[in-house]
């Protein structure tokens, strides 16, 4: 920087000797003009333009690295989406197919309680019958021991009673029509 400086007083101190106005063509101070620009040129590169590309450089390596490592990412969340959507689907899958199942289970409850039901029912059915046969019978039974003593009773009054035939016939037709009665 201080060549720099140094260069343009030089220039300044030539442009003051010659007592040109600004607007004049001086040879001398374009062939100065000249060397300095392409000195300053060549500065510049080993000072500013080597370490400002090498940064470019750098920074584009790290943008390029970044973009890359962006693009992974994104690859990878979109698989691990993919992964996530087929899970989803297997999870719904076997949801569907345990509820599925718990329908048939039931189902194949309900017609077995369903069936047990009938089951039981016709068993009370053929037990009432049976209970029902038994006290027939056991009401038949009676009914015969009763008819029975009615008849040793109408017997008796018909021993104890001398009776004509036409008496006796009535004495058991009465006692016939009066058995439903009893």
């Amino acid at each position: 920087m201080i060549f720099i400086n140094l260069l343009f007083s030089y220039s300044v101190i030539l442009m003051e000797e010659h007592k040109t106005g600004l607007l004049s063509v001086n040879p001398g101070l374009i062939i100065w003009t000249i060397v300095i620009f392409v000195l300053l040129l060549l500065i510049l590169k080993k000072v500013a333009w080597g370490p400002l590309i090498k940064a470019l450089h750098s920074r584009e390596n790290t943008i390029k690295t970044a973009l890359e490592n962006a693009d992974k990412i994104n690859k990878e969340a979109a698989e691990l989406m993919e992964m996530n959507k087929k899970e989803m689907a297997e999870a719904s899958a076997k949801s569907l197919a345990l509820i599925n199942e718990a329908k048939e289970t039931a189902q194949k409850v309900r017609e077995d309680i369903i069936a047990k039901a009938g089951e039981e029912s016709h068993k009370l059915i053929d037990e009432a019958k049976e209970q029902i046969t038994r006290q027939k019978e056991a009401a038949l039974q009676e009914l015969k021991g009763e008819i029975s003593n009615i008849a040793i009773k109408a017997a008796e009054k018909i021993l104890n009673e001398n009776l004509d035939e036409t008496r006796q016939k009535k004495i058991v037709d009465d006692f016939l029509t009066k058995i439903p009665e009893n």
